[in-house]
């Protein structure tokens, strides 16, 4: 089994842990790779072990709940053919081990017939499981729109950051990270929906800002049974209310020339937006949509 790309080094693999983990979570945009690669490099070729198959057991803060059985089919037979290239990453447990980085080898290893697989153990905190494995997950795979809005969550609630902060961190956009936090206020169901994409993200956006259960539910039924696209979801909830606001800078007299602010702007807020004779209007269906509007912006309105 090759083990390669493995730099031997002196460092003692408790102060490499910590560094690394420390310049992650302390810097200004997180970079799982980068401290995964760390940790591999500064780890000598005698630290790396063999450990059983069957000793490993998945990170209980995993949060992919579903694997591509093709994507992981071509990672089994790539395993099969030239070996586990990558240690994964493990911490010794009452009975056996857990995995912090590197389950689809795992998986895929399994699939390919191995007994074993070569690992590096660390001792990891709870947090720094959690952290680790959100972080693998989200700069790594394609997870559901569920499980990245409660990487999100979660990451968000452990680093104790505002969404605009942590946003800047993951290099996502403000509204991307808003937009998402928002499936995880549906009902279950309908983000078992979203996740078996019976419904897509533009519907979910939609339905994520009324506040009657009853109606969210009737109107997915509506989206599967009849296959009506987004606008006319949009068509189907209620008249939006409109707030409008004074412009800061200067506008030319053609309205069309500013289609593309219309769009950018709807994109960010997630919600319809319309620049004309000199004023822009931003539509929000219910007081919820209009909080989360005025958070977005960082207005804050005293009662």
């Amino acid at each position: 089994m090759e083990t390669n790309n493995i730099a031997e080094s002196g460092i003692p693999k408790r102060r490499a842990l910590g560094r690394g983990l420390e310049e992650l979570f302390n810097s200004e945009v997180l970079d799982y790779s980068s401290v995964e690669e760390k940790i591999v490099n500064e780890t000598p070729k005698d630290e790396v072990t063999q450990i059983p198959l069957g000793e490993l057991r998945s990170n209980p803060y995993q949060p992919r709940k579903i694997f591509d059985e093709t994507a992981l089919e071509e990672l089994a037979n790539s395993i099969k053919e030239h070996g586990v290239f990558q240690p994964i990453i493990v911490k010794k447990s009452i009975k056996g081990y857990e995995i912090i980085a590197g389950e689809r080898r795992v998986k895929a290893s399994l699939m390919a017939g191995l007994k074993e697989i070569p690992a590096i153990v660390r001792d990891f905190n709870d947090t720094q499981m959690m952290e680790i494995a959100l972080l693998e997950n989200l700069q790594r795979e394609n997870l559901t729109a569920i499980e990245e809005a409660t990487a999100y969550k979660k990451l968000q609630e452990t680093l104790s950051i505002t969404q605009e902060e942590l946003a800047k961190r993951l290099g996502k956009s403000r509204s991307h990270i808003t937009n998402m936090l928002g499936l995880l206020n549906l009902p279950e169901p309908i983000q078992e929906d979203i996740s078996n994409k019976k419904i897509t993200m533009g519907h979910a956006r939609v339905l994520s800002k009324l506040d009657s259960v009853d109606q969210q539910k009737e109107l997915v039924e509506k989206v599967i049974s009849e296959g009506i696209s987004v606008r006319e979801l949009e068509e189907l909830t209620h008249e939006p209310t409109i707030i409008k606001t004074n412009p800061q800078r200067p506008r030319v007299k053609e309205d069309n020339e500013y289609s593309y602010l219309q769009n950018e702007l709807s994109e960010r807020l997630g919600t319809k937006v319309v620049i004309k004779k000199n004023k822009i209007e931003i539509s929000f269906v219910n007081g919820n949509d209009l909080n989360r509007l005025l958070e977005f912006m960082n207005i804050e309105v005293e009662k």
